[in-house]
């Protein structure tokens, strides 16, 4: 098998196929910003984790069911809406660090710049099947089970509509811009966990640049397939 088509298996996901269909519906989280106060103001309290999904869950949704043109796979739309309703709450340079493990630590800060850009243009192209098959479903949060004093917690979902509930669960961490999800869990498969061992093995064959060239490759034939 040549490097080309090794790499094309290599890359793709493990989940089964509707669970990658709907896993962009996943990358869900929001940080409340702390406001800059008067004097005699205090700064105004950091949105609960849960409460962030769940307005977040409900802006993309209603969002995409306005818009004809996500529905109908418009992905320069799609981009917009992730651009502009998912990426600013989500810790995507921990998200990418968590996926590309111990060899984050090696590469430069160009290199680690342009794996976070290809990681989201994979992400984005991958999943953005999920945003088209939104009709009627919901996001239902499950009880928080976590302490108040809490920096991380594990905010468990389920997409509600027609068909089988799916389960989602979300990782969240406190940061000084609020909660930020840095990974997410749709049919028991963790993403950071399925591509973590994906691009270490792109990684011990051909570098951190064989990586990057790598994404960037799929990313090419991603959207030459959607052309």
């Amino acid at each position: 098998m040549n490097e080309r088509n090794r790499f094309a298996v290599t890359i793709r996901v493990a989940p089964p196929q509707q669970a990658r269909r709907r896993l962009l519906l996943a990358l869900l989280g929001l940080g409340a910003l702390l406001g800059a106060a008067p004097r005699v103001r205090a700064a105004e309290p950091v949105e609960a984790p849960d409460a962030l999904i769940q307005r977040v869950a409900n802006e993309v949704f209603d969002a995409v069911k306005r818009d004809a043109a996500i529905r109908n796979g418009d992905i320069g739309r799609i981009t917009a809406l992730v651009d502009g309703k998912l990426m600013p709450y989500v810790d995507f340079e921990r998200m990418t660090a968590s996926a590309v493990g111990r060899f984050w630590r090696q590469a430069t800060p160009e290199q680690r710049q342009r794996l976070m850009a290809e990681f989201k243009t994979l992400l984005v192209r991958t999943y953005s099947g999920a945003l088209t098959q939104i009709t009627d479903q919901t996001l239902v949060i499950r009880p928080l089970r976590a302490a108040p004093d809490a920096n991380e917690v594990v905010v468990r979902s389920e997409i509600r509509g027609k068909g089988d509930p799916i389960q989602l669960d979300y990782r969240l961490a406190r940061t000084p811009q609020g909660w930020k999800v840095y990974d997410l869990n749709v049919l028991g498969v963790w993403l950071v966990d399925t591509y973590r061992t994906q691009f270490a093995q792109e990684i011990n064959a051909r570098g951190i640049d064989g990586l990057i060239a790598a994404l960037a490759e799929r990313n090419r034939a991603n959207a030459q397939s959607r052309s």
